[in-house]
C-alpha cells in the first residue's frame, strides 16, 4: 500500500460548556479548522479530494454536516465528504478512514478531523407519537447520544466507575492525576507549546471583539476543592466533576497526503501514518479498551512499548489512564505530557483528532520518533493510531 503522511494538524481553542464557543454550530467550527488547515500547508482547496470529519450530537445542526463544514471552508462544491461517528473516536476514526484512502491510491490529498458543540445540542421530545393527555417531558440530547450507555441504561460515568473499583483506583490518586493533567495544560499554555497547533478565534460582541486564544477550562481548577467534591455519577464513587473530562465545544483537523502528492505540491510533512487499530469489548469496560488498540498496534508492527517515545490518551476520566498504565505497564512522564481531556476537555467529535494534532506537535517539540494516540469510546470501543515525527 502507499504510505499516508500528516501535512497539517490544527485545533480550535476547547471552550467550556456554554462558554466561550458556543455561538458557533459543529460545522461552522469544523470549516474553521479545516480552512485554517490548508492556509498553514499553503494548499489550495481546489487540490484537496475529500473530506471526513467526526461528529457525535448532530441532531439539529442540519443536513450532513461534514458537507457543511467543506462547503463553509471553501473547500469546492465538487469535493465528497463524509460525517463518521464513532462515538468518542470519531475524530480519529475520520483520520483513519483518509488514510485508508491514500494507502489504497484512491485519493491524494484528503482532510480529515471531528467538530462538537455540546453547547448547542436539543432537547428532545417524540411528540410525533401523540400526546392525548397529560405532560410531557424532554430528553437531553447530550445525554442520550453522547453520555449514555444503551446496553446498561446508565451513564458512561457509571460505567467508568466500575473500572476504578475493579483495578483498585483512589480518590487520592484519580484527584492527583487530575492535578498532573491540569498543572502540564497550564504550564504548556504558558510555555506557548500550543502555538503549533492552537489558531486564535475572534468574536464580535456588544463590547467589542473578542479573541480566543486558550483553552478555557484550563484555568478553571480550584486545588484545594478538588478533595471536597461529592462523586458525580455514583453516590460511593470516585469520579467526580474535577477528576472527569468536561462538556466542550471545539474542533480538530488533519490534512493527509500521500508520497506522490508531497511531490506534485512541494510539501513537506509533519509526520508518516504507520499504523492503526480498532478495538472493542464490553461496553461497560470501555475505559480500558485503548490497552487493546495499542496492544494490536504493537503486535502488527512488532515494536514494544519502550520504542514508543510518547502516549497521547483520551482522557475520558483520569481513571482511563491509571487503569490502562496497569494494563499496559507506560511511563506516566510518557503520556500526556501537555495536559489532557481533564484539564483541556473533551468535545466529543472532535477529541480523537485533537489528540493527533497534539501528538504531532509533541514529537516535534519535545523529540522523538514514535507517538501513539489513542482513544476509548461509547460501546465499549477505542481507536489508535501509531505515527512517525518526521521533523
Amino acid at each position: 500500500m502507499k504510505e499516508a503522511f500528516i501535512i497539517a494538524a490544527k485545533r480550535t481553542p476547547i471552550g467550556g460548556f456554554m462558554g466561550s464557543l458556543s455561538g458557533f454550530t459543529a460545522p461552522q467550527l469544523g470549516a474553521m479548522v479545516i480552512q485554517k488547515t490548508y492556509e498553514s500547508a499553503l494548499v489550495s482547496p481546489e487540490n484537496i479530494d475529500s473530506v471526513y470529519m467526526g461528529n457525535v450530537l448532530s441532531a439539529g445542526v442540519g443536513q450532513s454536516p461534514a458537507r457543511q463544514a467543506a462547503i463553509f471552508s471553501k473547500i469546492p462544491v465538487d469535493k465528497d465528504a463524509t460525517t463518521v461517528n464513532k462515538v468518542c473516536a470519531s475524530g480519529m476514526k475520520a483520520a483513519m478512514i483518509g488514510a485508508q484512502q491514500i494507502q489504497l491510491g484512491l485519493e491524494d490529498l484528503v482532510m480529515t478531523g471531528g467538530m462538537e458543540s455540546m453547547s448547542n445540542v436539543p432537547h428532545y421530545n417524540y411528540l410525533r407519537k401523540g400526546q392525548k393527555l397529560g405532560d410531557t417531558t424532554f430528553t437531553d440530547g447530550l445525554i442520550k447520544d453522547g453520555l449514555w450507555d444503551v446496553y446498561h441504561n446508565f451513564h458512561m460515568g457509571s460505567a467508568a466507575e466500575l473500572g476504578v473499583k475493579k483495578y483498585g483506583l483512589t480518590r487520592q490518586e484519580l484527584d492527583d492525576y487530575a492535578l498532573i493533567s491540569y498543572q502540564r495544560a497550564q504550564e504548556a499554555a504558558a510555555g506557548n507549546k500550543f502555538n503549533a497547533e492552537l489558531f486564535s478565534i475572534s468574536i464580535e460582541g456588544k463590547k467589542g471583539t473578542v479573541v480566543i486564544e486558550r483553552d478555557e477550562d484550563i484555568d478553571k481548577l480550584i486545588p484545594e476543592k478538588i478533595s471536597l467534591l461529592k462523586p458525580a455519577f455514583e453516590n460511593d464513587g470516585m469520579l467526580t466533576a474535577a477528576n472527569s473530562s468536561n462538556l466542550n465545544d471545539g474542533a480538530a483537523a488533519l490534512l493527509l497526503g500521500s508520497s506522490e502528492a508531497l511531490q506534485k505540491y512541494d510539501l513537506k510533512p509533519l509526520a508518516r501514518i504507520i499504523a492503526y487499530a480498532d478495538a472493542a469489548q464490553s461496553p461497560e469496560w470501555f475505559t480500558t479498551s485503548p490497552s487493546v488498540a495499542i496492544q494490536k498496534i504493537l503486535k502488527s508492527t512488532e515494536l514494544s512499548l519502550s520504542d514508543i517515545d510518547y502516549f497521547e490518551i483520551n482522557e475520558a476520566y483520569s481513571s482511563v489512564i491509571l487503569s490502562n498504565q496497569q494494563i499496559l505497564g507506560y511511563d506516566l512522564d510518557k503520556v500526556n505530557v501537555y495536559g489532557g481531556a481533564v484539564a483541556m476537555g473533551h468535545p466529543i467529535g472532535a477529541s480523537g483528532a485533537r489528540i493527533m494534532a497534539t501528538l504531532v506537535n509533541v514529537l516535534r517539540q519535545e523529540g522523538g520518533k514514535y507517538g501513539i494516540a489513542a482513544i476509548c469510546n461509547g460501546g465499549g470501543g477505542a481507536s489508535a493510531v501509531l505515527i512517525e515525527n518526521l521533523n
